[in-house]
C-alpha cells in the first residue's frame, strides 16, 4: 500500500514507521513538523528502509494534498497531535485547534483523495474518569479535559465521514499509558518535557532530574496513587498494523482499545523502576494535577478477537527496563 504516517517522526509513529519499514512492502511518506517529534528518530530509521519525510505542519493542507495525490496514498495512519493533559487545561484551544480542526481537514482531504483507510491515534481520555476505572470499547464517553475532548471529537467526525462515504474505512485505536522503547536501542521517547510517569522515572534514575513527583496520594485507591494501565511502545505499535491488516481483509471501520487489561499504580510503578535500576531516587508528594481520572484500565479483548494482534512485551519489568535502556544512551 501507499501509506501515509503523520507525526511520523514523534514517539509511536516512529515506532509503527520501524515496523512498516522492517515489513519491506509498503510505499511509506511521512510528514512531521519536529513539534515533538525528532530528526534523530528520522535519520535512524533512515538506515533501516526507504521513506520520504516531509517537514510539514497539518496546518499545511495544500502540501499534504500534493502528497495525497503526488504519491496516490491509499491509507494514512494518523498520530500528529499534542498529547499533555495538564497543558490542555491551561491552553484547551491549541488542544481543539492541531487535534480537532486539523484533523478534520486532513480527513477532508483524505475524502477527496481516494484514501481509502484512515487509522487514527485516539486515547483512553476520551472515557473520563469511569465508574469502576474499567472501560470497554462500548462504555460512556465522558471527557474530564479538553485533550481527552478534542479526541473524540475528531472520532465523531471520523464516524460520520465514513458513514457519508461507502469507501471510506477507519481503525480507531484508543491507547492506554505507553512507555518503553525499541529493543535495539534504535529509537525511543525524544518528547523533551515528558510528564508520563516512567518517562519521568528512568530520567530520574539516570540524573536527568534530581527528583521525582507523585502528583496527589489521596486517590480512592488502594495506595491512594492513580492507577493506569501500561502497554509497551512496541506492542502498540504492532497493534497498528493489526488494524491495518484488518482492514484490508474485512473492509469494515471498527474501534479497539489497546492496554493489557492490568492496572498498576503510581507508587507501584515507581517501586518497580526502582527495583530494575537498583537506584532508591528520590521521590516527593505534590498536589493533584487537574484532568488525571484515579483508576484507567482497559478491557482491550476485542483486539485480540478480531485481528491477528498477539503482545509480546506484556511485563511491567520489561517495559521499564527499555525505557531505562533508552534514557541511559541518551544521557
Amino acid at each position: 500500500m501507499n501509506i501515509l504516517i503523520t507525526g511520523g517522526a514523534g514517539y509511536i509513529g516512529s515506532h509503527v514507521l520501524k515496523l512498516l519499514l522492517n515489513e519491506q512492502k509498503h510505499n511509506i511518506c511521512v510528514i512531521d513538523n519536529l513539534y515533538s517529534g525528532s530528526m534523530d528518530a528520522i535519520k535512524a530509521l533512515q538506515n533501516i528502509g526507504e521513506f520520504e519525510f516531509f517537514e510539514c505542519d497539518l496546518a499545511n493542507l495544500d502540501q499534504i494534498k500534493q502528497i495525497l495525490i503526488n504519491k496516490k496514498i491509499e491509507a494514512i495512519i494518523h498520530f500528529a497531535a499534542f498529547i499533555e493533559v495538564f497543558e490542555s487545561m491551561q491552553n484547551p484551544l491549541k488542544y481543539y485547534l492541531n487535534n480537532t480542526a486539523n484533523t478534520a481537514n486532513l480527513i477532508n482531504l483524505a475524502v477527496q483523495n481516494g484514501v481509502s483507510k484512515f487509522i487514527f491515534s485516539s486515547t483512553a481520555a476520551t472515557y473520563g474518569e469511569p465508574k469502576n476505572g474499567i472501560v470497554s470499547e462500548e462504555s460512556e464517553q465522558n471527557p474530564i479535559n479538553p485533550y481527552g475532548r478534542s479526541k473524540l471529537m475528531s472520532e465523531w467526525i471520523l464516524k460520520d465521514a465514513a458513514l457519508a462515504n461507502e469507501h471510506f474505512k477507519y481503525g480507531i485505536l484508543r491507547y492506554f499509558n505507553v512507555a518503553g522503547a525499541s529493543n535495539d536501542g534504535i529509537i525511543g521517547q525524544n518528547y523533551p518535557n515528558a510528564t508520563h510517569l516512567i518517562k519521568v522515572a528512568t530520567q530520574t534514575i539516570v540524573g536527568k532530574r534530581n527528583e521525582m513527583s507523585i502528583f496527589g496520594d489521596d486517590y480512592p485507591t488502594n495506595d491512594g496513587t492513580c492507577i493506569r494501565d501500561y502497554i509497551h511502545v512496541q506492542d502498540l505499535a504492532s497493534a497498528h498494523l493489526s488494524v491495518l491488516e484488518y482492514l484490508q481483509n474485512e473492509n469494515k471501520s471498527e474501534i479497539f482499545n489497546v492496554g493489557y487489561g492490568k492496572g498498576f499504580s503510581v507508587k507501584e510503578v515507581i517501586e518497580c523502576a526502582k527495583k530494575v535500576s537498583g537506584v532508591d531516587f528520590k521521590v516527593k508528594i505534590a498536589p493533584r494535577r487537574v484532568g488525571d481520572p484515579a483508576i484507567l484500565i482497559s478491557k482491550a479483548d476485542k483486539l485480540r478477537q478480531k485481528t491477528n494482534w498477539s503482545p509480546k512485551y506484556e511485563n511491567l519489568e520489561t517495559i521499564i527496563k527499555s525505557a531505562l535502556n533508552w534514557e541511559k544512551k541518551t544521557i
